[in-house]
């Protein structure tokens, strides 16, 4: 490992007892090849990425046995495991990929039972700290009921299998019938400067005690492009991705943020804009792109 320690900026948020985050985490669905299907190019690298992120202070790395298939979880394993006390892995179920990479639902109880065990062997874990159940699909969510597929979890987590739950992709209505069923800890929607239509689901989490994680943050496979953002960004002397980032962190103290990245370098931008403080006028300019 290299030789890197300090207190990572940008807080933690305390969703239970057991359950602390990082509000600045990491994604780790670019550690797998194109389209975060097969193997990634440098397998080395994936595992150094994973392992300066902890040491640079990050407990929340997000995760799924569906990116790959498989291959991330396995390299989440190899990196970290046995894992530090205070690392928290967030995974999901929902899906399976095709034999060509195609992202296919996978949402019927049974099999989602089935994709926990899953995780929980190629993580090498006795009990996953949150699941995610993925509802929606990334354009867009649906106003499916979710009992069924909700209630499977909350028996897992009942079981012991599971310490917490969330839910991915949802509208406020999904949220809502989740949290009847059982507690949810985590929200995590398509969400960025560009993409607000999760506003007040967002003042929601924040009133609720729920972290909302974006994902996408920056873009995802259409990254963000603003005259307005690169503005900011040279006026702060950052980047557009951080100047992106940061605004995210300020936007709400219920926001986590998992930004994916397979490059050291690229993890240490990211980590950067939890220092940068965005004026009120800046952050006015930056609300502009979404209107």
């Amino acid at each position: 490992m290299t030789d890197v320690t300090g207190t990572l900026s940008g807080g933690t948020l305390t969703l239970a007892d057991d359950l602390t985050l990082t509000r600045m985490g990491y994604g780790a669905m670019q550690l797998a090849g194109p389209n975060a299907f097969g193997p990634p190019k440098d397998r080395d690298e994936a595992v150094a990425v994973l392992r300066e992120a902890v040491e640079r202070g990050i407990t929340h790395i997000d995760t799924s046995d569906f990116y790959g298939p498989f291959v991330v979880n396995e390299i989440i394993k190899e990196a970290l495991h046995p894992y530090p006390d205070d690392l928290r892995i967030v995974t999901k179920v929902g899906a399976r990929r095709g034999d060509d990479g195609a992202w296919i639902f996978a949402r019927e109880p049974e099999d989602l039972k089935a994709q926990v065990h899953e995780n929980l062997r190629r993580l090498g874990v006795e009990a996953l700290d949150v699941v995610n159940l993925r509802v929606g699909s990334v354009a867009g969510t649906d106003e499916e009921p979710l009992g069924d597929q909700f209630g499977a979890l909350a028996e897992l987590r009942e079981q012991g299998l599971i310490r917490h739950l969330g839910v991915s992709s949802v509208s406020a209505a999904q949220l809502t019938e989740a949290q009847a069923i059982a507690p949810v800890v985590t929200v995590q929607n398509l969400y960025n400067l560009a993409n607000r239509q999760d506003d007040a689901l967002v003042e929601r989490c924040a009133a609720e005690g729920i972290a909302f994680a974006p994902f996408f943050p920056l873009g995802g496979f259409s990254p963000l492009q603003s005259s307005i953002l690169t503005d900011v960004a040279a006026r702060l002397s950052a980047s557009p991705q951080q100047v992106a980032l940061a605004w995210l962190l300020q936007r709400s103290p219920s926001i986590v943020l998992i930004p994916g990245t397979s490059s050291r370098a690229h993890l240490r931008e990211n980590i950067a804009a939890t220092t940068l403080a965005l004026p009120p006028e800046e952050i006015t300019e930056l609300n502009k792109i979404a209107s």
